[in-house]
């Protein structure tokens, strides 16, 4: 009884230590939870949720008897694409593209209808002038759809025209379907069936909470072990004396708190300031934060055991975070890479952390519950290395 009590005082106390240093720096905790709440917000502020249209110019040669008015051109291309003029001649419109004002030129074939009726297809080149290719892969998209708008409108003028010869030549009934109808049979009307429909800033919430929490518990447990042992702090805990798990746990207890107390205040800011709905059951967002922490806590733990200067620390952190950003589908969707990246992808605990909270906030469900075995086994894999190696150095120290 009396090792018990002995052991949970120096656990305590390893506790204590951590959460003084922590508490010491307040503008280092003012900012763990404010700085990212201001990006978001300037986030939300400078961009809404929708693509500015492409500045379009659409070259019409003057032998190809289509219309030139670029009202009627802009009612084909929808919202994506801004018909800013219609000129008879590329090389005009190529040298806007060059100067930048112009970021898409469309060019109909010269002959057009008369390809149509002699029953061949004439070409829509589109021309762009980008080396992002998600860029010039939306600018094709867009410029599509107005080519299909375009071979409606031929497709009208086509039928509009044999229906007059029709009822010209004694039939009636040749115009009981609209040249409208027969050019554009069906229509796309979207429905979303999602339980919520969050704004840019709402839908972006849990993945920037989940980025705030991985990155903090990594990089504050990482640093304050590395500090430790290259300072010889660790040598001192050896003779006190205090085994790797004790030290682990002190610190795990530590930052799991700090980590809670950082998670509360910030979703107190998601869903009073940005409006971040929370459908599902708050206990399940509990335990899916605290393993979220605990994973991250395992991965900073297992750095510091590695690195051998703070440095070292910073810097393995820092390429966690940028694997993170690419990979965990808060930028790309995860389901956009490959099989095998994919798979790797969710060694990251912020990718399974993602999709969860997402799906509780936002949607009121869990989703996959194999994404809680993941997390939980990154916890379980890095915490026990994370001993290993830390038993080893003082067992050496």
């Amino acid at each position: 009884m009396r090792a018990i009590s002995t052991m949970m005082l120096r656990l305590l106390a390893l506790v204590g230590k951590e959460l003084v240093e922590v508490i010491r720096r307040p503008g280092a905790l003012v900012s763990l939870v404010f700085g990212p709440f201001l990006i978001m917000a300037v986030f939300g502020l400078g961009y809404n949720g929708e693509r500015r249209p492409l500045e379009t110019v659409v070259v019409i040669p003057p032998e190809s008897g289509l219309p030139s008015d670029a009202e009627g051109y802009q009612a084909l291309a929808g919202g994506g694409l801004h018909i800013s003029a219609v000129v008879p001649d590329v090389a005009t419109a190529e040298r806007g593209l060059a100067s930048g004002t112009t970021d898409v030129v469309v060019v109909a074939p010269p002959d057009a209808e008369a390809q149509f009726r002699a029953g061949k297809q004439s070409v829509i080149e589109v021309v762009v002038d980008t080396v992002d290719p998600l860029r010039a892969n939306y600018a094709g998209f867009l410029a599509a759809n107005l080519a299909n708008g375009v071979n409606q409108a031929i497709i009208r003028k086509v039928v509009g025209e044999g229906q007059d010869v029709a009822i010209a030549a004694g039939e009636p009934n040749a115009a009981k379907i609209p040249p409208e109808v027969v050019a554009a049979p069906t229509r796309a009307e979207l429905r979303n069936s999602a339980p919520s429909e969050p704004q840019v800033m709402a839908y972006f919430g849990p993945a920037v909470l989940a980025l705030i929490l991985q990155h903090l518990a990594v990089t504050l447990v990482a640093l304050a072990l590395v500090r430790e042992r290259t300072s010889g702090v660790i040598e001192v805990f050896r003779v006190a004396p205090v085994n790797a798990w004790e030290v682990m746990a002190g610190k795990i207890i530590a930052y799991m708190l700090i980590g809670g107390f950082i998670a509360a205040i910030t979703l107190a800011l998601l869903v009073g300031v940005i409006g971040v709905p929370i459908l599902g059951d708050p206990v399940t967002l509990a335990f899916t934060i605290g393993l979220l922490l605990l994973a991250s806590l395992g991965i900073g733990l297992l750095i510091a055991v590695v690195s051998d200067s703070e440095r070292q620390a910073v810097q393995l952190s820092l390429l966690l975070l940028l694997a993170s950003v690419f990979f965990s589908g808060f930028v790309l969707a995860i389901t956009e890479f490959s099989a095998p990246v994919r798979a790797a992808a969710y060694l990251l605990p912020v990718t399974s952390a993602i999709g969860l909270l997402q799906d509780i906030m936002l949607r009121g469900t869990t989703g996959p519950v194999w994404r809680f075995a993941v997390l939980g086994g990154i916890a379980v894999v890095t915490l026990f290395l994370a001993w290993r190696g830390l038993r080893r150095g003082m067992s050496g120290a």
